[in-house]
């Protein structure tokens, strides 16, 4: 295990060096310059909420009220010019996972294969891990999962904060066993959430501004919908991609139905998770990371916008995944890590293919949301037979087992006709 661990250090170590030269533009990427929302968008949100407010007139703010914090963050190494502390804030926060990753990995029920998947999974993304500060909500929510099973209550307040960072960490207590554990964790999350939301809505203006300006979305270049429009452009479509709501998406006709055909895929999805958590039968110490990578995946896939930056959060959980012994999520894991290989040809690399719709973009975002399609049935065939289907099998074989005879006392029935026997053989 220590030659694993220097070996995984060392690769971390060079694989983040060159991350670093991507982002302080030692050298660069061919496409768009994934800096600039640091340089240009989030430093510009930090001037206005270091004055007491969140940024209400910005449609392109679209984040929960605790979010303000690491966009603040970097306002605190005074040393530093507002970029290269974002940068390095998020590298720490990209140690921090790695070191999650590496000690749950020590443990009698851990391996190595998740500080494994975390090393090569965030340089795949390329600069984009750093650029944004998803990085920083998945440590958050890796902490979270890995404190689940012990420590509820932890996780609970985990969760809770991190949702008022992003949203989806409120999916990280969808697998906490019934009962008292997950009463003691859904509380704390609530409680945690509810007071971090009370204080933001007292404390600044604006808290909820994002609510309108998140629901006035339309449906983004990069998603699953997207690929109607994108090959609908080749049969005459009339619509045109524009940047809308801080990101490319499709404007013209029939986009609204396509919007609304993900959030209705959404809506399914949700219910089929309901319908595991009432079902579910078994829960082993893999379960709540295995539930938790199923609904993020499922909601990554049918959402109207999937950013590059998504699939750092899938990364993070596929990696929890692995660090499990008990856990049978190799192949959506490892389906999530070639998908973040091909999100890095199609953004930034390749991204003016994307948004003119040609061959080469067609295809890799084929090739990217099929990837996280494959995973999404992978991960929720393997939940459902694992703690639905198997733990049902397993009842009704028990059932079927004939009661076992009970044992003879000595001097008895046929003890005692073995006795007899014995004792006419002998005359």
């Amino acid at each position: 295990m220590r030659s694993t661990t220097a070996a995984a250090t060392a690769v971390w170590t060079v694989t983040r060096v060159a991350l670093l030269l991507c982002v302080f533009q030692v050298f660069t990427l061919p496409g768009p310059d994934v800096t600039s929302d640091v340089r240009v968008i989030y430093q510009g949100w930090s001037e206005v909420l270091s004055r007491g407010t969140f940024p209400q007139d910005d449609v392109s703010w679209q984040y929960p009220p605790a979010a303000a914090l690491p966009v603040l963050a970097p306002r605190a190494l005074p040393f530093l010019d507002y970029p290269a502390a974002f940068f390095v804030l998020a590298c720490v926060a990209d140690a921090v996972t790695f070191g999650l990753l590496l000690r749950a990995g020590r443990r009698p029920d851990g391996r190595a294969a998740g500080a494994w998947c975390w090393v090569a999974g965030v340089p795949l993304l390329g600069p984009t891990a750093y650029a944004r500060y998803d990085v920083l909500v998945t440590a958050l929510a890796v902490a979270a999962l890995l404190t689940a099973a012990h420590r509820p209550r932890a996780a609970g307040v985990l969760a809770g904060f991190g949702a008022l960072l992003k949203v989806w960490p409120a999916l990280l207590l969808l697998g906490i066993p019934r009962g008292r554990p997950a009463r003691t964790a859904w509380t704390a999350a609530a409680v945690t959430g509810g007071l971090l939301a009370l204080a933001f809505g007292v404390a600044m203006p604006g808290a909820w501004a994002f609510l309108t300006f998140q629901g006035e979305r339309g449906t983004e270049v990069e998603s699953l919908g997207a690929l109607v429009f994108h090959v609908a452009r080749h049969f005459g479509w009339e619509g045109q991609v524009l940047l809308h709501y801080g990101s490319m998406e499709f404007l013209g006709p029939y986009v609204s139905v396509v919007s609304d055909v993900a959030l209705a895929l959404s809506v399914l999805a949700g219910v089929w998770l309901l319908s595991w958590r009432l079902r579910a039968r078994r829960w082993s110490g893999s379960t709540p990371a295995e539930a938790a990578f199923t609904a993020v995946l499922l909601f990554t896939a049918t959402s109207r916008v999937i950013s590059p930056q998504y699939m750092v959060w899938l990364v993070g959980l596929a990696a929890v995944c692995l660090v499990l012994r008990t856990s049978r999520m190799t192949p959506p894991a490892l389906l999530v890590l070639a998908a973040t290989g091909v999100t890095l040809l199609e953004f930034p690399v390749w991204f003016g293919h994307v948004v003119t719709s040609d061959m080469l973009g067609i295809a890799l975002l084929v090739v990217r949301n099929g990837l996280l399609v494959a995973a999404c049935v992978l991960a929720c065939r393997r939940l459902w037979r694992d703690t639905v289907t198997e733990p049902r099998v397993t009842d009704r074989a028990e059932a079927a087992v004939p009661a076992a005879a009970p044992p003879c006392r000595a001097g008895t029935g046929v003890s005692r006709a073995r006795s007899g026997d014995s004792r006419a053989t002998a005359r």
